[in-house]
């Protein structure tokens, strides 16, 4: 039997890093990632036959459990009938219709592979919709890889964004703006697109302040420029209707994934019906796609979506105020420093004696030394939490009012354990 440092040194000569996404490396906490074999339910094991119950739940695509068995009944029945056609299916047209009715601001949506295809459509969509060029992002957001929305902000004052990255030139973000989040931004007549996480769930779980997705609507209105909620995360998470129906606020566009993939590779925009009928072939904005509309995705999403209710998402919120009370609970009897804050069905982490974070700059006095230690501790405990201080946990279906009961014992140990390292 292979180790998991033996995959990993394996991988690393065929796949940069050793990983195909780079948060998976553990080079924010050190050590050497865990190669999972198999999952189900709220469980993955390793190559090596270790067991974790996992939060980390594919990032939030995972809602029912792995391998739950709705899920892997309808891709068997869709692979049975053939992977990719390249031809429109009856399958993204259902998935098109369960995702309209469950969401009021999209007369249609367009389905594509990834988060990242999403909001670079998006982007597209929305310049060429206004004819204008600026986009307004907030700082700490993260939109996927896509190079006018990786620009890294300045120092908590608007300013045009620079490169957030190696490879991104000056001119892919000179048109972005990046500003503070939680902070209504006054725009002007060259704002072609307000881009925003409605909930930051990439900066350890930030809730919108009172009046902030208000603010951004009126602003966006005042100019004619559009409001583009990025869902990837919220939509179908918080709720049916995603963060927008829970604040009562409606974009002009949405993007989703995860959850509408049922563990799949998905994206998808969605909107209004005059501006979805801008992209191709009805209108100038080009999108296309060999793999969009994926007869295997659109089979899982639908059952995914098939299997969610009020009650579950009344109940999935119930387990997440759970788990935050019990992973304070673990940190506060060791003497540990740290918010677990909860937003619907989302659980963010912040470990410091300041408050709960409201924008990038708070979030960033996170104790990131803490994070690694006390993560490590909870591997050890058999509890995989994201291998970043500034990620979310997610829990599902899956996680029983018994595996949350493990979750916190562990959390107990795990934090003592982390408390006795750092002294």
């Amino acid at each position: 039997m292979s180790t998991n440092a033996e995959f990993f040194e394996r991988s690393c000569r065929v796949i940069p890093g050793g990983v195909n996404s780079s948060i998976r490396a553990f080079k924010a906490v050190g050590g050497t990632p865990y190669i999972v074999e198999r999952a189900e339910g709220p469980y993955v094991w390793d190559v090596e036959g270790r067991r974790y119950i996992d939060l980390v739940q594919s990032y939030g695509a995972i809602i029912l459990g792995h391998a739950h068995p709705a899920i892997t009944a309808a891709v068997t029945a869709a692979a049975a009938n053939g992977t990719s056609y390249g031809a429109p299916t009856p399958g993204e047209m259902l998935l098109a219709e369960a995702m309209t009715e469950r969401v009021d601001s999209c007369d249609m949506v367009r389905l594509m592979n990834s988060g990242t295809e999403a909001t670079s459509t998006a982007v597209r969509l929305a310049r060429g919709y206004t004819g204008r060029d600026l986009l307004v992002i907030f700082h700490g957001n993260f939109h996927g890889a896509t190079d006018a929305l990786l620009a890294a902000g300045g120092s908590g004052v608007a300013t045009l964004g620079l490169p957030g990255t190696a490879g991104v030139p000056a001119s892919a973000v000179a048109d972005t703006m990046v500003v503070p989040y939680n902070a209504v931004p006054r725009l002007d007549e060259q704002v072609a697109a307000v881009i925003v996480e409605p909930v930051a769930a990439n900066m350890g779980v930030v809730a919108p302040a009172p009046g902030f997705l208000q603010g951004l609507r009126y602003e966006c209105d005042r100019v004619g420029a559009l409001l583009v909620f990025d869902e990837v995360i919220t939509g179908f998470r918080l709720g049916s209707g995603g963060a927008q129906a829970m604040y009562g606020v409606s974009p002009d566009l949405t993007t989703f994934g995860k959850v509408i993939g049922g563990g799949l590779p998905i994206g998808s925009v969605g909107g209004r019906r005059e501006i979805m009928e801008t992209l191709s072939p009805l209108g100038p904005v080009f999108h296309a796609g060999t793999l969009a509309g994926n007869p295997l995705a659109t089979a899982a999403g639908r059952a995914a979506l098939g299997e969610l209710n009020d009650d579950v998402y009344v109940e999935l919120s119930a387990r997440a105020g759970r788990l935050s009370a019990l992973l304070g609970d673990a940190c506060a009897a060791a003497g540990i420093a740290a918010h677990f804050p909860v937003v619907g069905t989302l659980v963010g982490m912040y470990f410091g004696n300041g408050a709960a974070p409201t924008n990038f700059v708070e979030a960033k006095t996170t104790d990131e030394r803490v994070y690694r230690t006390f993560f490590h501790a909870m591997l050890s405990e058999g509890v995989a939490l994201a291998p970043g201080a500034y990620e979310a946990l997610f829990v599902g279906l899956a996680h029983t009012d018994d595996v949350l009961d493990a979750i916190g014992e562990a959390a107990g140990r795990a934090a003592a354990a982390t408390a006795a390292q750092l002294g």
